[in-house]
């Protein structure tokens, strides 16, 4: 589209450089002749005024331009136009209201009388460069001063209302500075200083404007909209615009159609086909109501309801739109039109205009057969196809028409006419108030009025700052451009079924609250069931907790809303990716929050950590009531044989076996880290000591009931025993000294395991202190059960090594198993397989060793003497 605008600008400046060219060469042939002549005269509609200094004014009085066929034989005739259009010609009327208003001022250009030259451009681009050449190059017929001193003939141009012709006009005109304000003419190409040096503009920028329309496509959400633009710069250039801002805020184009110039039905059909086919419920339209003209009236042949339109200024405020028959499809829709004002005095005058009967001044003529249906030609004529046979006088009453000339309720372009003209003039003012030394130019110099350069007065233009009658503040930007204002408007149902136009709102981009979009929802007419705004989205929105993922082949606003993972949040509203909890955080439920992970260990509250402590409680209570029982029968012989003392030793063992357990639960210390496998070490340690003794005394004393090894008890008596139990539990101590001062056990949070959680757990400081620990007790036990197992066939009066052999059997399996159980279990459950360990160990061997013992002295004390004992020796033999 960017290439088919170049080309198009191209064009126009190849024919205008052509055209200027043919001038050139004709006005050269006569130059020697001292004297300029005027090779030709334009046949064009204008209203003229003379003063001392002149200004121009472009408008578009009619819709058409009707051109005839070429025969190539004769001249051809000139171009006319058709269809009166009132409304512009009001805008003109404005212009001349302004200036003699500002003639009567006498604050403002004091002795200076301005005077006009207005043209008719027929809505066409070769009538408007023909007014635009003909303002510039002046209308008399011979020209004598050739050394170019004077004014010029016009010092400035208001108009033209479109962005072509302004553009084209610009193009050349610009080349020598010549000031241009227009009211109407939109596009942002013509904000580009450097291709429009002199180019300014009461209405603003379709950058501007598009920025509002976007406003409030954002402020009800409407990400998903329909897009047509009329086949001209305006309409392209503004397309462009829209489809770069709207994806600024998120939204997407669902189409984009470019209305047909020539109002080729088929390609209105298709059109509307696209429209109905497309889910988007929203349609912004960037056209001039001759383009849409043909499009509205296929939406009432199709019967297209359910879509909101969005209309830019071009076509918000036309009438033509606001009859009964486009109140079921139209009603509703939401408009940008440039600011409406007040200009007081300009009804009045508008009523007093009378025909004159200066050819200068045809428009005017035109103007009263139009308004009356009159025609000032005795035969009669034809007037926008009707025949007309009435004859004008010029006394008719304009005071009982009701047209769009009369209307001044919603001044809008006419009103940016009026702030044109004051802006050229307030300028013109400041030039003229400058004094000489100290001006703007080379050498301090003043411009001279009698001598004026347009350029000297492009100069003032920039720099006009001052407020209207209604209170509006004008002036212009570096670009050339007027402050952004815009009014909101919503096309509501009139009491007489048309359609009426009500201002809802404002779009000011110099809000100096920052609120750019201010509107009254409650005034707001919705032309749905519901009486609410549409929705208009391709997907809809992606609630916290969840994130956008794009529909391969479609635009960034088709998406599905995938969950975030475990870990992962949004706690925004389509969020595009979701965001990862710190380390000690993890997201909730609805992934919409970070909350603390919850800490894990094996606590008293626990049903397993009340378990395990009961088990432990119930193991220590059971050594205790076996040491009581051994207590009071320590003088009888089950409890003498193979050392009392050992016995006693084994079972204090055992209780703090059963007593480390509880280290194991609670939240971890580091006096717990440190003290629980320590203690769990020396217990173990002293248990496996004493067992090892036990077994070693059991051996001993089966050898010395020997001949041949009567002298072994010597050898292992109770200091040895006891020495023995020390040394190998003071080796166990030495282990756990030096790795609790190398590299103690400390607590530590653990999100290894699990990452929804942190698991509270010892760490074990050094991998070989724990396993040189362990590998002792285990060294110990294997030691025990070979001793045992060997000795398991001793005679039973003296054997307990079969005891200690299960026993041991027990212990090795338990702690065997242990090892992959431990490594395989998680968090707090790991903790629980070391105590299930512990525990199961400690009662296999508190059952193994013991219960044989107890359950003769409990149930059968007369086995409990040495008789029996000794009996059953003597029968085995």
């Amino acid at each position: 589209m960017g290439e088919w605008v170049r080309k198009r600008e191209m064009w126009i400046t190849v024919n205008i450089c052509l055209y200027l060219s043919f001038k050139c060469i004709s006005a050269a042939s006569i130059h020697r002749s001292g004297t300029c002549q005027l090779q030709g005269r334009f046949k064009l509609n204008g209203m003229y005024q003379d003063g001392d200094v002149i200004l121009g004014g472009l408008f578009e009085v009619h819709f058409f331009t009707v051109f005839p066929e070429l025969s190539f034989r004769t001249e051809p005739e000139p171009p006319y136009c058709e269809k009166f259009d009132m409304e512009s010609f009001q805008q003109a009327q404005t212009m001349v209201f302004a200036i003699d208003e500002i003639n009567k001022n006498p604050n403002l250009l004091p002795n200076v009388t301005l005077g006009y030259h207005l043209y008719d451009n027929c809505v066409m681009l070769g009538m408007a460069f023909r007014a635009a050449i003909s303002l510039v190059s002046g209308t008399e017929e011979r020209f004598s001063n050739l050394n170019c001193t004077g004014p010029p003939p016009v010092i400035g141009i208001v108009g033209d209302p479109g962005s072509t012709p302004s553009i084209a006009i610009s193009s050349v005109l610009g080349l020598f500075r010549v000031p241009i304000v227009s009211h109407y003419a939109t596009c942002s190409c013509l904000s580009d200083r450097k291709k429009y040096p002199s180019f300014f503009r009461t209405i603003p920028s379709d950058a501007f404007q598009v920025r509002a329309m976007v406003q409030i496509l954002r402020h009800f959400g409407w990400t998903w909209v329909g897009l047509l633009y009329s086949d001209d710069d305006y309409g392209i250039y503004a397309s462009v615009s829209f489809k770069q801002e709207i994806q600024l805020f998120g939204g997407c184009v669902a189409f984009s159609e470019i209305l047909p110039h020539d109002n080729n039905h088929k390609d209105i059909r298709r059109i509307i086909g696209v429209i109905q086919a497309s889910t988007a419920r929203v349609v912004v339209v960037f056209s001039t109501s001759s383009y849409l003209m043909a499009l509205m009236d296929e939406v009432v042949l199709q019967n297209l309801t359910g879509r909101q339109w969005i209309a830019s200024e071009a076509w918000a405020t036309s009438p033509v739109f606001h009859t009964s028959r486009f109140l079921p499809f139209l009603g509703g829709t939401l408009g940008i039109a440039i600011r409406r004002g007040e200009i007081q005095g300009l009804q009045e005058f508008l009523l007093r205009l009378c025909p004159s009967n200066d050819p200068r001044n045809n428009m005017l003529k035109i103007f009263w057969e139009n308004m009356f249906r009159c025609s000032y030609k005795t035969g009669g004529m034809a007037i926008d196809g009707e025949q007309v046979k009435k004859v004008c006088t010029g006394q008719e009453d304009l005071i009982i028409t009701n047209t769009p000339y009369t209307d001044v309720s919603g001044l809008r372009a006419a009103y940016n006419v009026y702030k044109a003209v004051y802006a050229l003039a307030h300028a013109l003012h400041d030039l003229m108030q400058c004094e000489e030394g100290s001006g703007p130019f080379s050498g301090n110099r003043c411009a001279d009025i009698t001598n004026l350069k347009p350029w000297q007065l492009v100069h003032y233009l920039q720099k006009v700052n001052f407020t209207i009658g209604f209170g509006d503040h004008v002036s212009f930007d570096k670009n050339g451009d007027a402050l952004a204002i815009y009014d909101v408007l919503n096309w509501q149902p009139n009491s007489d079924g048309s359609i009426r136009v009500y201002t809802v709102g404002v779009v000011n981009e110099g809000a100096g609250n920052g609120k750019v979009l201010s509107l009254n929802e409650d005034a707001l007419y919705w032309n749905f069931q519901f009486k609410k705004p549409p929705a208009s989205v391709c997907s809809e929105s992606c609630p916290p907790g969840t994130r956008q993922a794009m529909r391969k082949g479609l635009p960034v606003c088709c998406f599905d809303c995938l969950p975030c993972r475990d870990g992962e949040i949004s706690n925004t509203t389509d969020a595009i990716e979701c965001t990862a909890c710190p380390d000690e955080f993890w997201s909730n439920p609805y992934k919409d929050q970070c909350v603390p992970k919850e800490v894990e260990f094996l606590s008293y509250e626990d049903p397993l950590g009340i378990s395990l402590t009961t088990a432990s409680l119930l193991g220590t209570c059971i050594c205790t009531l076996i040491m009581v029982i051994f207590a009071h029968h320590r003088n009888t012989p089950i409890v003498r044989a193979n050392n009392s003392e050992l016995s006693f030793l084994l079972l204090l063992s055992l209780k703090l076996c059963f007593l480390c357990v509880l280290l194991f639960i609670g939240r971890p210390q580091l006096w717990t880290c440190q003290l629980r496998h320590a203690l769990f070490g020396i217990s173990f340690v002293l248990c496996m000591s004493s067992i090892l003794v036990k077994t070693m005394v059991v051996i001993a004393v089966f050898k010395s009931s020997r001949p041949e090894g009567k002298g072994a008890m010597k050898w292992f008596g109770v200091a040895q025993q006891r020495c023995t139990v020390l040394v190998l539990t003071a080796l166990q101590v030495v282990i756990c000294a030096v790795w609790l001062s190398t590299a103690s056990p400390t607590p530590q949070k653990n999100n290894q395991y699990t990452r929804s959680k942190i698991v509270y757990e010892c760490a074990i400081g050094s991998v070989a202190g724990f396993s040189m620990l362990l590998g002792y007790i285990g060294l110990l036990a294997s030691v025990s059960f070979l001793l045992a197992f060997l000795a398991r066939n001793l005679p039973d009066n003296f054997n307990e090594a079969k005891f200690i052999t299960f026993s041991m059997l027990i212990f090795c399996a338990v702690w065997i198993s242990f090892v992959p159980a431990y490594v395989s279990s998680p968090g707090k459950y790991a903790v629980a397989v070391e105590i299930f360990a512990i525990l199961a160990s400690s009662f296999g061997l508190l059952v193994a060793i013991f219960a044989p013992k107890c359950y003769i002295i409990l149930l059968h004390p007369e086995r409990n003497t040495k008789k029996a004992i000794m009996g059953r020796e003597t029968q085995n033999k």
